[in-house]
């Protein structure tokens, strides 16, 4: 799934930059209530953890000599820190080695049939920057699967444990990070191996969206994101393991809090062997490590907690390195570059240290207490989970670059709608469908609604608006969903008819065909009001802000020693 590119080294060098922030989440394997291979064969797994990530070549020149160590890629979203916060970020005395190019490897931004459109540039001609971070649990090497544990795993098809959409404002004051569960339900587009040409057809239905990943690459990821959030994805930057400690080490560690003494270690051996007293600890070397990968102790045991934990971890370390602005070593920040660049896959947008460079010229803009970190909002589905009603909420918020945090939310000019390119058919020639959407959590569907309102639309003309009998789960907001681009004209065409606002109008694989799904807001009447926008951050999106130094994990009482 990677790909080298092989640049002529140099041993020209360049003094740059000052420190700035960036974060990212987490790794594993296993669902959100099952089994985690990633923790499996503990006290081996972490034991070789530990000493594989604890060592590292020093800066001078007979370790730099020495052949490259083999790639780790058990949790790859922490070279995102070395990547994009080191490389940027470090600043002041760095020296830059051309030949960091060759380390770093490229394939495809997007291997998916549909492409999104860019966003529209705000008055000033500034447009959002999207990154989409992953990371893989692929074991195949000795050396990464001592890491990862589960040896049962070696060599298979890698996945995507790690998913995590950086949105960079367009005017550059704040960011937003969206984490998605590596074990989401979602439906999987067409996507072609650039490599090989192979075409992985569209899952049939949905399915989990850490598999998309062995369909053909990253690429395929990034069009999956793209095909459920309607979000114009720009970058990404597909991480591994290289550097996790020696970045806490480099750094003199990283505060982290636990409101009860913790030991992730249960019967059986599972668990990531972290073991703290209650309180704020800086954490480097193995602890580091366990910190990260920890699932078992920590609130519900899920890998939303895990995912909770890295935020905090991410947040501590972009705030410690603000702090200390410079590293004191040059060997060290060097030493640590080399990790980084051996640690990523990008797509061809990123793929120099320059690049690489001027993107987190643009990330350390941002002010820690402007950055807000969240997980897309979801509900469980056995031990899986999916989207909920909240999660187009945030995706939309993204979408039209609103702060997550709800500043300056007000202040910002509201986009113009903005029409299809794609013509609708004749008012009589659009079939759609209509679903009753009324039901609450307090009051039952109002019977006969999508009837009523396929009425509506025959009286004016759409001779094709039919009533969707099937029981249709209860949603908040009228929308317009439609399958595919050449039915975008007719479900804007739909919406116009009946006063329903184009930010109603949505892409989704849900459905086969134009569908208007009536929700709780219009439950009665033959007018549609539309409601006020509601530009606030969902509570089940759980934000943590990037300045917050007072958060703390919540120690399941199971796993806690006295």
């Amino acid at each position: 799934m990677t790909r080298s590119g092989v640049q002529e080294e140099t041993a020209s060098a360049a003094v740059r930059g000052t420190p700035g922030p960036d974060e990212a989440v987490a790794p594993g394997g296993g669902g959100p209530t099952g089994g985690d291979p990633s923790e499996a064969n503990g006290a081996a797994g972490e034991g070789a953890a530990g000493a594989g990530a604890g060592g590292g070549a020093t800066g001078d020149r007979a370790a730099r000599l020495r052949p490259p160590r083999r790639r780790r890629r058990a949790l790859r979203w922490t070279a995102v820190v070395l990547s994009l916060l080191i490389l940027g970020t470090a600043g002041a005395g760095y020296v830059y080695y051309q030949h960091l190019n060759s380390n770093i490897r490229k394939d495809e931004l997007n291997l998916g049939d549909n492409k999104v459109a860019k966003p529209t540039p705000n008055a000033a001609g500034q447009t959002p920057l999207n990154i989409l971070v992953i990371g893989s649990d692929a074991r195949d090497t000795e050396e990464n699967q001592e890491l990862g544990g589960a040896r049962e795993t070696f060599g298979s098809t890698p996945l995507a444990d790690v998913q995590m959409l950086v949105h960079l404002s367009a005017d550059r004051t704040n960011m937003s990070v969206v984490s998605m569960p590596r074990d989401t339900l979602v439906p999987i587009p067409r996507c072609t191996d650039p490599d090989d040409g192979k075409v992985y057809p569209a899952s049939n239905g949905r399915t989990m969206t850490n598999q998309s990943l062995g369909h053909g690459g990253p690429g395929c990821t990034v069009a999956t994101w793209q095909e459920l959030t309607g979000i114009h994805i720009d970058h990404f930057v597909m991480v591994d393991f290289a550097g996790v400690v020696s970045m806490a080490d480099a750094i003199g560690g990283v505060p982290v809090c636990v409101d009860a003494n913790i030991h992730s270690r249960d019967a059986q051996g599972h668990g990531s062997g972290l073991k703290l007293e209650e309180g704020t600890h800086d954490v480097k070397g193995e602890q580091a490590l366990q910190w990260l990968r920890t699932r078992y102790g920590f609130e519900d045991g899920s890998d939303l907690a895990r995912a909770k934990a890295q935020h905090m971890y991410m947040s501590a370390m972009v705030r410690r390195l603000r702090e200390n602005a410079t590293l004191s070593s040059p060997n060290k920040l060097r030493r640590l570059a080399e990790e980084a660049t051996r640690a990523l896959t990008v797509d061809p947008g990123l793929d120099t240290v320059k690049k690489l460079y001027d993107l987190s010229t643009e990330l350390r803009k941002v002010e820690p207490e402007r950055i807000t970190m969240t997980t897309m909002p979801n509900r469980y589905v056995g031990a899986r989970v999916e989207p909920t009603e909240e999660a187009e909420q945030l995706f939309r918020l993204v979408r039209e670059d609103i702060p997550l945090d709800g500043k300056g939310a007000n202040e910002k000019q509201q986009a113009p709608e903005k029409a299809s390119l794609d013509p609708a058919a004749p008012d009589a020639e659009i079939a759609v469908q209509v679903r009753n959407a009324t039901r609450t959590d307090t009051l039952a569907a109002v019977p006969g609604r999508a009837s009523t309102v396929a009425g509506l639309l025959a009286e004016q003309g759409f001779a094709q608006a039919v009533a969707d009998q099937a029981r249709a789960r209860g949603e908040e907001r009228t929308v317009v969903r439609y399958p595919s681009a050449d039915l975008e004209g007719d479900a804007q065409r739909i919406a116009k008819a009946l006063g329903i606002p184009l930010s109603s109008v949505q892409r989704s694989t849900e459905v086969s065909g134009v569908t208007l799904v009536v929700g709780a807001d219009w439950r009665e009447g033959t007018a549609y009001q539309v409601p006020e926008r509601d530009d606030s951050t969902p509570e089940s999106a759980d934000a943590l802000n990037g300045a917050d130094d007072s958060a703390c994990m919540h120690v399941d009482p199971a796993f806690a020693w006295s």
